[in-house]
């Protein structure tokens, strides 16, 4: 198929993005997935034509090309309740602000809208990231709560995005909300629910990432041919399951990544669960052909060995489908 991979800069925004093409360039990757976090970009610029200019410069000194941005980070805080000290730690000073929750709401919001902004200045057409959500809290359902605190949950994360979703038509761009457990959707019937309540609006589509939906016990190939029409992007991260001893369960006990003891734990592409042939064969059939994304988690492995490592791994299923059919020359027979 020869679809571009990219490598997602989320995990390296600690280095500087020059370092980061310098690394993804050297491994052999077509372009980066650039986030909005660290030092990468920042969407309150995105009408300086010389930051731009000078983002791109680093690109191209590398042979490297953009098809995405994301911005899960500010993503988040958009509709999540409680915002607390978590927030604070990834939203950056701009949004925290003085840390009022509505406040930090709304621009968290902002950004958004000139992540859009940024997205067309920079000639992209997608960007990923979550949405937050205001009832992930109540999952385990007890102390018992009422359909209608679901129900207005999903109302106000429309009330929150349509605006936002506004912008990035404004701006044809579109939203992959990346399925994850913490978010408005988060499985097949969140996922249904969400774009039931923002209309099935184009705008906004899917991020498909099968490491969160593995552990969930979710099929990722039927989620690919399910959701055909909203794959908008592909991130490619395995996890590894270890439930066999009667112990472990899949909420892993509040035990930190890497922990022997944990039910399952996210690792390089290509050392977990995740059906890779299957699910590529899979976007092949829906005709996905956008960039396939490699995002480095793995507690066990240095991101030097595992981020190369799952470029290999990955490419080997980026296969062309058959131009004819296997039984063709069965057709013309007397």
């Amino acid at each position: 198929m020869t679809r571009p991979f990219t490598l997602f800069t989320g995990q390296w925004a600690d280095l500087k993005l020059e370092e980061v093409a310098e690394l993804a360039a050297g491994w052999g990757y077509d372009g980066l997935e650039i986030a909005v976090s660290g030092e990468h970009l920042d969407a309150s610029r995105w009408d300086d034509d010389a930051y731009l200019a000078e983002r791109r410069g680093i690109l191209a000194r590398h042979g490297l090309k953009l098809w995405t941005i994301s911005n899960h980070l500010k993503g988040q805080a958009v509709c999540d309740d409680p915002i607390d000290f978590r927030h604070q730690a990834i939203v950056g000073s701009a949004v925290w602000g003085d840390g009022d929750p509505e406040g930090v709401r709304q621009r968290a919001a902002e950004d958004l809208k000139n992540t859009a902004r940024l997205a067309k200045a920079l000639g992209v057409k997608t960007v990923v990231g979550f949405t937050g959500s205001s009832v992930w809290q109540y999952v385990a359902m007890f102390p018992p709560v009422g359909s209608d605190v679901i129900e207005a949950g999903f109302q106000d994360f429309a009330d929150r995005w349509n605006p936002i979703l506004d912008v990035f038509d404004e701006c044809g761009v579109r939203f992959a909300h990346e399925v994850h457990p913490s978010e408005i959707a988060y499985d097949y019937w969140s996922t249904q629910r969400a774009l039931e309540a923002i209309g099935h609006r184009e705008a906004f589509g899917l991020n498909w990432d099968p490491s969160h939906m593995v552990w969930q016990g979710l099929d990722p190939v039927a989620f690919i041919t399910d959701f055909a029409d909203r794959i908008y992007h592909v991130d490619c991260k395995d996890t590894r399951m270890r439930m066999g001893n009667g112990r472990a369960g899949i909420l892993s006990s509040h035990l930190p990544w890497g922990d022997p003891h944990r039910g399952w734990d996210f690792v390089s592409a290509g050392r977990g669960d995740v059906p890779w042939e299957d699910c590529f064969r899979a976007l092949t059939a829906i005709g996905y052909d956008g960039p396939i994304s490699v995002e480095w988690e793995d507690a066990g492995m240095d991101r030097l060995i595992g981020a190369p490592e799952a470029l290999k791994t990955l490419r080997k299923f980026d296969f062309a489908p058959s131009r004819q059919s296997f039984d063709a020359a069965f057709s013309n027979q007397s």
